[in-house]
């Protein structure tokens, strides 16, 4: 619990606003959360949780009476003197973020009546944006706002838990009462504070994300080595992580990463350095890596099947990570689409992630209720999201609905003996 209740407002009821809430509410705060979205709000009302992350409704159960929504932003202006601005900010066709929303909010806020009131900003935003905000605050005469740069870490599948036991705060200001604000907020968490600068703040969260992206383009590179040379990734990636200098972390081999943060932070990055006369080579590699990725696992498939044409590959998990409904950026994306228009069918499961699919699968995508009823008649099958019920899957019974026998582990996740014992061909990323 923390020291002194504090009123808050947390603009924008997504997967970084919700969870900041609740956890905030959980502290033991009045939170006052705003959206333009009014059924997602009335949702919220009747306490419907329009995201999943695993504990998320738990927390917002169990601290209801703290927890308010609204669609007027007035309001939680007059409740709260820090307003959580977590708003999206995503990649326009020329790679910068798009910040339309965050001025949205800027432009919206109401002069306030007293002094005493700043926005902290949890949307990832290029460098710039806090300097760029304060200026427009001065146009409008809203200079009495405070503003602070505390970017989030949250993992989603792992958002309660991070938002918990946070490996660091970042807050970025300069100086005054709101960045002491924020921090104090944060002190009953029992993390590390990096106090400094607004635009520094801003390019913590984007060059950490940038440099997570690069691990695993990295790795990916040297599991497609390995598998020209007769190497075993695994073997290789274990060897890396034990030196400390580069730890076991993101040293997975897959199909790509996808989600809502690195893809776009990557591209913004890049965009940035390159408003700024740069050119950052590296995140160009980074990017191409990550997209030719997506689209090996179908050289797989045609390296045991020969033409897939009127082949049906069934797709085991569609969201961009386990633990998550969240289709932004998903491999299963474009290896729907290039199946599909190499002439394959395709059949797809994913045990929370369907909703979300549907709007965004290409057309001619076909959905399962089951992992089993996806296999069925299938020629080949590819793990696309590591989700633990399709590594505990009885591999006999696979056997048995599958007319083909080919299996494309896309995340290295299953057991390649248990695949074969089965009668099974196992294709793994970067295994002997």
């Amino acid at each position: 619990m923390s020291r002194e209740r504090e009123s808050i407002g947390v603009i924008g009821t997504g997967y970084v606003g919700l969870v900041t809430a609740a956890g905030f509410a959980e502290l033991g705060h009045d939170v006052h959360c705003v959206d333009i979205d009014a059924a997602k709000v009335q949702r919220l009302r009747d306490g419907e949780v329009p995201i999943y992350e695993p504990g998320l409704a738990d927390v917002i159960a169990a601290n209801r009476e703290r927890l308010h929504f609204s669609t007027e932003l007035a309001g939680a202006l007059e409740g709260a003197r820090l307003l959580f601005v977590a708003v999206g900010t995503p990649p326009t066709y020329s790679g910068d973020a798009d910040l339309a929303a965050i001025y949205a909010v800027v432009d919206a806020l109401p002069k306030p009546s007293r002094n005493g009131h700043a926005i902290v900003m949890k949307s990832t935003v290029p460098c710039g944006t806090g300097v760029a905000i304060q200026r427009r605050f001065g146009e409008q005469g809203k200079e009495s706002f405070g503003y602070v740069s505390c970017p989030e870490f949250l993992k989603e599948g792992a958002a309660v838990e991070d938002f918990r036991h946070p490996n660091r705060v970042v807050i970025g200001d300069d100086g005054g009462w709101a960045g002491d604000a924020v921090a104090a907020l944060y002190e009953p968490l029992g993390s590390p504070v990096v106090r400094t600068d607004i635009s520094s703040a801003e390019m913590v969260k984007l060059a950490s994300n940038a440099f997570l992206s690069t691990k695993i383009s990295f790795i990916n590179e040297i599991a497609n080595v390995c598998e020209a040379v007769g190497a075993d990734v695994g073997e290789v990636a274990r060897g890396m992580g034990l030196d400390e200098r580069i730890g076991p972390h993101f040293l997975r081999p897959g199909i790509g990463f996808g989600g809502s943060c690195f893809p776009k932070d990557v591209a913004a990055l890049k965009q940035l350095a390159g408003n700024s006369g740069y050119h950052f080579q590296l995140l160009t590699a980074v990017i191409e890596v990550n997209e030719l990725q997506k689209r090996r696992v179908v050289a797989k498939l045609q390296k045991h099947l020969g033409s897939i044409v009127g082949k049906r590959v069934a797709l085991l998990g569609l969201a961009f990570k386990p633990h998550t409904d969240d289709m932004r950026e998903a491999s299963s994306l474009v290896l729907a689409a290039r199946l599909l228009a190499d002439g394959a069918a395709v059949r797809a499961y994913d045990p929370v992630a369907e909703e979300q699919a549907r709007q965004l699968m290409p057309r001619g995508v076909e959905f399962s209720a089951s992992a089993l009823g996806a296999l069925d008649g299938a020629n080949a099958a590819v793990l696309v999201t590591e989700w633990s019920e399709f590594c505990e899957l009885d591999w006999d019974a696979v056997a048995q609905r599958m007319t083909g026998r080919l299996i494309v582990d896309g995340r290295n996740a299953l057991d390649p003996e248990a695949v074969r014992r089965a009668g099974l061909s196992y294709e793994g990323i970067g295994r002997r």
